[in-house]
């Protein structure tokens, strides 16, 4: 083989590498192009019904005819989630849930520290008793650092002592059993579902469970009233 026979083969295999190189962007180009769009089709077509989740045991507070529900997904050890309850969620109550427009509905991601599925856990045992909604309250109100045994065991059965009503026998019993553990942990397979890796996070949705849209973070009533108005 001689000189210029060696150059046009080494040219030809340089030039089919740029080919193959060439061949492989486009048809990975091309799954792209095609499948995250459908994932993310499907991620917001996904069926969360209002129904399916009180079915599931989540807490949820409104009218079961409204047309929009909000769910939450949060960590009582969240400060974050906290602003959010003391800032927005008011709002929200009194504009959507207070006059029959929206469901908030609770979902427990308790991954801001280890004392944060004992919370959830406790929480959702005064649920049983339908007084979750004044022991999340409690809970923001007196939130302390993160890990700091703020709602250690002993400390989150004082907290639900001081809810007129509930029965500290049923709720002991509930939470030193655990019985909501597993709910939870569903809950935090939910949320890892949508992506969620940080508190708080929304979906907001049909009634049908339909058309889910999300918001990340404590925004502000704004945000909350674009999206839920769009879909009334």
């Amino acid at each position: 083989m001689n000189r210029d026979e060696s150059l046009a083969i080494n040219l030809c295999s340089k030039w089919l590498v740029l080919f193959l190189i060439f061949i492989t962007i486009v048809i990975v180009s091309f799954v792209f192009y095609l499948v995250v769009p459908a994932l993310a089709q499907n991620n917001n077509n996904r069926i969360i019904s209002l129904a399916d989740l009180i079915k599931e045991g989540s807490p949820h507070l409104g009218s079961l005819s409204a047309p929009v529900t909000i769910i939450d997904f949060s960590d009582f050890q969240c400060y974050l989630c906290a602003r959010y309850v003391k800032n927005t969620e008011p709002k929200i109550n009194e504009t959507y849930i207070q006059t029959g427009t929206a469901n908030l509905v609770f979902k427990h991601l308790p991954n801001r520290g280890t004392d944060s599925m004992g919370a959830a856990i406790a929480a959702q045992c005064t649920n049983d008793q339908g007084m979750f909604w004044q022991f999340d309250n409690l809970l923001y109100k007196n939130q302390g650092p993160i890990d700091s045994g703020w709602v250690s065991k002993d400390n989150l059965k004082k907290f639900a002592s001081k809810i007129g009503g509930l029965d500290i026998q049923k709720f002991n019993s509930c939470f030193d059993g655990q019985k909501y553990k597993s709910l939870v942990e569903r809950d935090i397979a939910l949320g890892a579902s949508f992506g969620f890796q940080d508190t708080p996070n929304f979906i907001i949705v049909n009634s049908d469970g339909y058309n889910a849209e999300i918001i990340k973070g404590a925004q502000p009533f704004a945000a909350f009233k674009a999206l839920v108005d769009k879909k009334l």
